[in-house]
């Protein structure tokens, strides 16, 4: 069954601003929350539907995705992306701070208690590094450093020195929520004393001073492959967010954006650039040596070549990331015209015109590019 646009789940424009998607996304998640819809099936699907949607058009690089290549951009390897939600903790995880200020993280203090106290997966990390049009041709291997943070290794992420252990919060019991009713509804918020973890901490770790977590500066060498192009994500596994209380880290998702080239313009694995020969070859014909990335080649420029034509030198574009196969450089052909003539030039030139039966201004005179 074919899936429905993002923006007609959501109902906004396609021009719409974050807030804007923001805001119509709580709408339909509280309409449809499952503690709303207890047993309701369908209010399930288009909860997660509409989780589907904002996890989509909330990130502005996924964003972007979508809106050039549509469904296709998070299927079949491009890119990465949504893969849908099919646990409805799922979309809690995701989008807590969403609930939060009418369900108190999503529908329930076990919920909010399991995922701030047990073992948690660390967050992905994006990271962007710029290349040349040259290392998108050979590929490289480049060193990049970003900061980041893990678990205390002295109190395994508890926050509390040896000996000791988090204690059950008094003021919330544990749920990580304070609860007020507000005519039909119960309002949960995040419990002040706490902050939603459902424990505290009567004696910190002197390490991590009670946090659990420690910074981190990492360091790693990345091999970018051939035939890269701006958007290409490559992923590191494990070497995003350390884990939390001893879950695993999570992943590094490095985008790649190539810096634009003096002389070439790119499309896909061709590359197209301008070409200016002197009239007399295009004439005549000729094979001229010209730029490419890596250095010099030569090109053949047909006899009778006309201002506009393309001429190509195959094999000498960019690698695909797909296959061993390189595309082709294109060359658009200007004319290239002297300054001046030589006397012996322009004697050659008039007895041309003649021959042709042109008319022509007499002689003297400088000839001068437009």
């Amino acid at each position: 069954m074919a899936q429905r646009d993002y923006y007609e789940i959501l109902g906004v424009a396609r021009d719409a601003e974050a807030d804007v998607i923001k805001k119509a996304y709580r709408k339909l998640a509280m309409q449809f929350h499952p503690d709303k819809n207890p047993g309701d099936k369908e209010s399930e699907e288009k909860f997660k539907e509409a989780a589907g949607a904002y996890e989509i058009l909330s990130d502005p690089q996924k964003r972007a995705q979508y809106d050039r290549f549509g469904h296709q951009a998070f299927s079949g390897g491009r890119g990465g992306g949504h893969q849908g939600f099919q646990d409805v903790d799922d979309i809690f995880s995701h989008f807590g701070d969403i609930f939060g200020d009418f369900f108190g993280g999503g529908g329930g203090g076990a919920r909010q208690s399991r995922s701030q106290n047990g073992p948690r997966r660390g967050s992905d990390l994006r990271y962007v590094t710029e290349v040349s049009l040259k290392d998108v041709i050979s590929g490289m291997e480049k060193e990049i450093e970003f900061d980041t943070d893990e678990s205390c290794g002295e109190c395994k992420g508890s926050g509390a020195e040896k000996g000791h252990h988090p204690e059950t919060c008094p003021m919330c019991n544990g749920s990580g929520q304070v609860v007020r009713s507000q005519g039909f509804f119960a309002m949960a918020s995040t419990c002040p004393t706490c902050h939603g973890k459902g424990t505290v901490v009567k004696h910190p770790c002197k390490s991590c001073k009670g946090k659990g977590r420690k910074a981190q500066h990492k360091k790693i060498r990345l091999n970018i492959p051939p035939g890269v192009d701006t958007g290409t994500r490559l992923r590191v596994a494990t070497e995003g967010e350390g884990g939390y209380m001893g879950g695993p880290p999570g992943d590094l998702y490095v985008e790649i954006r190539v810096k634009p080239h003096n002389n070439f313009e790119r499309r896909n694995e061709d590359l197209f650039a301008e070409l200016s020969v002197p009239y007399v070859q295009m004439l005549l014909g000729a094979e001229i040596e010209v730029p490419t990335v890596t250095g010099k080649a030569k090109v053949e420029i047909p006899k009778g070549s006309q201002p506009g034509d393309k001429v190509k030198l195959a094999g000498e574009g960019l690698p695909s990331l797909k296959g061993s196969r390189r595309g082709d450089i294109y060359f658009l052909v200007n004319v290239q015209f002297p300054d001046k003539l030589h006397k012996d030039e322009e004697k050659l030139l008039r007895e041309i015109a003649k021959a042709r039966g042109l008319d022509v201004k007499g002689e003297g005179g400088i000839f001068r590019k437009k």
